[in-house]
């Protein structure tokens, strides 16, 4: 394997989140922050975002939202972050608003912190929970907290959660 950062080499997506754990203040507009300075088409910056800490009300309504499964996991995390873009063009709003939580997510490695990003959730409840704008669209909710034990977990997820990370390899993901 080519050499990578340790920030991207050592990232990963836990559903063990310590549920004790808080984010610091300054840890969250330190994410936030990243967020802001991702690249985007023309400086559109077209992505918004809700941030919900343990218990509040906006981490409840993101919460929520959330499939029963994946509830069972992200209750432990220290916060929800909700990235939503904000309409002109789909494809090219929803790429840079994967830039923006690709640096969110690397500024929490740097910090520490863990992110696992979910896509499946109820969208429409999850507009109407937090009484998003019109044409202001959630397409993630991630994740953020410290590392928990991975054995508090439902044994199917612990089984993810402690096996070997893999990816296709390189090969295979080149068009040819």
């Amino acid at each position: 394997m080519a050499d990578l950062t340790p920030l991207l080499a050592f990232r990963w997506s836990p559903r063990s989140f310590d549920p004790d754990a808080e984010l610091a203040g300054d840890e969250a507009d330190s994410l936030l922050e990243a967020a802001r300075w991702a690249p985007s088409a023309g400086n559109a910056q077209p992505w918004r975002f809700a941030l919900g800490h343990r218990q509040d009300e906006t981490w409840k309504r993101i919460l929520v939202s959330l499939t029963e499964s994946d509830q069972r996991w992200a209750r432990h995390a220290s916060a929800l972050v909700v990235g939503a873009h904000t309409g002109g063009e789909p494809e090219q709003a929803a790429y840079d608003l994967g830039q923006s939580i690709a640096h969110l997510t690397v500024q929490a490695t740097a910090l520490g912190l863990h992110v696992h990003q979910l896509t499946h959730f109820d969208r429409a409840g999850l507009t109407a929970e937090l009484g998003l704008p019109a044409g202001i669209r959630p397409l993630v909710v991630a994740a953020v907290g410290r590392l928990g034990d991975p054995y508090s977990l439902p044994a199917e997820l612990r089984t993810r959660e402690t096996g070997l990370r893999r990816r296709h390899p390189l090969d295979a993901l080149l068009l040819h």
